[in-house]
């Protein structure tokens, strides 16, 4: 194997920002904590029309909670309406993500876990956020749109990760959730990346569509914990995928792709077992660069903002057990090199704000929100 290596805060609660900035010489970046989150999985800001949305995020907490941050001054207040989940192993509130038409229809998009049927899985639903008292931010009734299938026993790997394409339709990461097969098996849209319309109808020219159920949903399979998705200024759709011991990915998926787990991969089941290595014959998508040791990959950016112009085009992965930022120089659908920036805590989540800075959010309790800015 290979290795690759306005201001609103008066209308906000108070809650007291971390007021430190951390700064080391070795990073191409300065880090400033804004503020302080209890298991945080997901953040976005909130695109609109007015210059006082410019500094706004919602930032998802496992547990079930929907914060709404105020970043220049890093206070912060919950958000009321939230759907509450399944909390547990990897299961709880999941990502959160803005529509398109924010700025018009306020909806937001987010997914959890939920029990029924015996078992656990992943949802996604919409609603929308009324922001008309910002002491009070809270979600209209929430419309639940897509649900994985089958419902089946264990709080592992449940993805769910949502990006929106440029035609319009919602992409939807499907995690495998620790059983294997379902990353093969047609009839399950685990292991999977779907896609939906956004009233959570199929589309026509989905690679499936004629086979209807679940399968219809399908747009890519073969895959094992896919935590990352995100598509590049060019329409191209990336996901950044946990796979087994030494074989976490970065994606380039394609319509109807096959990537292979668990039948290939580059990497070895924990117990020890082989999987086949990918090759140049096996009829599987091999990744555009793998990473072993592992680096258990988490959010996933495409960096199309100007405050860092030399990364331009380029992909950032959230990296919790190598507790660093993962930058990954893109050339068209190849990856050139790779940089691995340590951050010195676990990292869940990557985004880009409004003036091109880079947001990452920390995982687990007391967790740092920080902004990444060019060195001074």
């Amino acid at each position: 194997m290979r290795t690759i290596l306005l201001t609103l805060s008066v209308a906000l609660a108070a809650c007291s920002p971390v007021a430190n900035a951390t700064d080391s010489a070795s990073l191409p970046f300065d880090s400033k904590a804004v503020a302080t989150l209890d298991e945080p999985w997901a953040m976005t800001f909130l695109p609109g029309s007015g210059v006082e949305m410019t500094t706004m995020m919602l930032v998802s907490e496992k547990k079930g909670r929907i914060q709404l941050v105020e970043t220049k001054s890093g206070k912060m207040v919950p958000v009321s309406g939230v759907p509450q989940p399944a909390y547990g192993g990897q299961g709880g509130f999941g990502d959160i993500v803005a529509d398109p038409g924010f700025a018009g229809n306020r909806l937001i998009w987010m997914s959890w876990v939920e029990t029924g049927d015996g078992g656990k899985g992943a949802v996604v639903g919409k609603a929308r956020l009324d922001l008309s008292n910002l002491a009070a931010p809270k979600l209209e009734p929430v419309e639940i749109v897509w649900r994985q299938s089958p419902k089946v026993a264990g709080n592992g790997h449940f993805g769910h990760r949502i990006a929106f394409g440029p035609d319009g339709m919602v992409y939807i990461s499907s995690g495998e959730r620790q059983k294997f097969d379902p990353a093969q098996d047609m009839t399950s849209n685990m292991g999977k990346i779907v896609r939906i319309k956004p009233d959570g109808s199929i589309p026509a020219d989905n690679p499936f569509a004629d086979k209807g159920g679940v399968t219809a949903q399908i747009w890519s399979l073969g895959h094992r914990n896919p935590m990352g998705l995100a598509f590049d200024a060019s329409g191209k759709l990336w996901n950044a995928e946990m796979g087994p011991a030494g074989g976490d990915e970065l994606n380039l998926v394609r319509k109807g792709g096959n990537y292979g787990y668990p039948k290939a991969s580059n990497g070895s089941h924990y117990d020890g077992r082989d999987i086949p290595d990918h090759k140049a014959d096996d009829g599987y998508d091999a990744p555009v660069q793998f990473w072993n040791p592992s680096i258990s990959p988490g959010g996933l950016l495409l960096y199309t903002g100007t405050a860092f112009p030399q990364w331009s085009g380029d992909a950032f992965i959230a990296a919790l057990g190598g507790e660093a930022l993962i930058h990954v120089d893109l050339d068209g659908g190849k990856a050139v090199r790779s940089e691995t920036w340590p951050m010195g805590a676990r990292i869940r989540d990557v985004e880009q704000g409004p003036d091109g800075a880079i947001w990452l959010v920390e995982d687990g309790s007391s967790a740092r929100l920080l902004k990444l800015t060019p060195k001074k």
